[in-house]
């Protein structure tokens, strides 16, 4: 994706914290980056990186005690941030959608399927019930659905996981929108299926020019899908760049060690790499880089200090002792 694009999405020095009795989470601090049109993005890190947090802060779904304590977030130069309630809802399932990993938070369990995609068309657009019906039955077709007429009437606890998740998908892809949040949305699904859905997120991206954050922890599927990387770690980026550049020459320890604990990547008879240690409590972080307890690499400096974003070449990173893309 070339940088001469104006971006689809720019989010810059993205505070999201939570502010609870037990004291103050910094669940993503200090967050920059862009999607451009028809691009997709992946967002990876374990458990507690924040990488699901900074995707509900674009779409303003964080829930008190939670709330953006900092940064913008541009959306085709509009910062979301200070929109009311009511704008987000006029741009969220029209321009923006998003994507559960739990389809249910998507689907209502007492309304057919055709009620609720039609609704959502309707909701957002005037046009007739007929044609809105159509958009319905062509959009689940999209997505793989076999005999969508005939899926359209079912209630979603008729449909299998996979059927619900890609309803899901389908009603996301409604009003091919300019930006789609995804947040594991395939984790549940059998590697066939998995495989469909990616395929045709790749394929709407391309054609429509819809930019994507996927947010994920599997890196397998963020290399076949992805243009470029975002690696999170306690709430920031440690690395970010051309998806094949991070995988095949990662500099941060933290992204180096989360490619070697994926089992494809070693030698028969090898054990499995493991980053050592636990990700520290998003309360309690320690002093300098957050990642220091865990590296191996990890000096007095380190121990210390945070950590500035290099940036250059199309690549940027935080670490004092950024590895020169050797592999473990």
């Amino acid at each position: 994706m070339t940088s001469t694009t104006t971006p689809t999405l720019s989010v810059r020095n993205l505070r999201t914290w939570f502010h609870t009795q037990a004291g103050l989470v910094r669940a993503v601090d200090d967050v920059s980056f862009d999607v451009h049109p028809g691009e997709i993005l992946g967002l990876v890190g374990e458990s507690g990186s924040g990488k699901s947090i900074t995707g509900f802060s674009i779409l303003g779904l964080i829930d008190p005690p939670g709330r953006i304590d900092g940064g913008q977030i541009l959306f085709k130069g509009t910062d979301l941030a200070t929109l009311s309630k009511e704008e987000l809802r006029q741009l969220r399932g029209n321009r923006i959608a998003m994507v559960f990993q739990d389809p249910m938070m998507t689907l209502n369990p007492v309304f057919r399927i055709e009620t609720q995609m039609v609704e959502t068309v309707l909701s957002h657009e005037r046009c007739s019930r007929k044609a809105a019906w159509d958009r319905a039955r062509d959009t689940l077709a999209a997505v793989g659905i076999p005999s969508p007429a005939e899926r359209m009437k079912a209630y979603p606890h008729q449909l299998s996981g996979g059927m619900r998740q890609r309803v899901a998908i389908a009603i996301a892809m409604l009003h091919k929108p300019d930006l789609i949040i995804a947040d594991e949305p395939t984790t549940a699904l059998d590697v066939t299926i998995q495989a469909q859905i990616l395929a045709e997120m790749q394929k709407l991206c391309a054609e429509t020019g819809t930019a994507m954050v996927w947010v994920s922890h599997d890196l397998a599927v963020v290399a076949g899908l992805a243009d470029r990387v975002c690696v999170m770690y306690a709430g920031r980026i440690v690395e970010a760049g051309e998806t094949d550049d991070i995988l095949d020459r990662p500099r941060h320890p933290y992204t180096i060690g989360l490619i070697g604990s994926v089992p494809s990547n070693d030698r028969s008879g090898d054990r499995l790499y493991q980053i050592p240690g636990m990700a520290p409590s998003p309360l309690a972080l320690p002093q300098g880089c957050a990642f220091s307890p865990r590296c191996g690499h990890a000096s007095e400096r380190c121990r210390a200090e945070q950590p500035p974003l290099d940036t250059g070449g199309g690549r940027s990173y935080r670490c004092f002792h950024p590895q020169p893309g050797a592999f473990l």
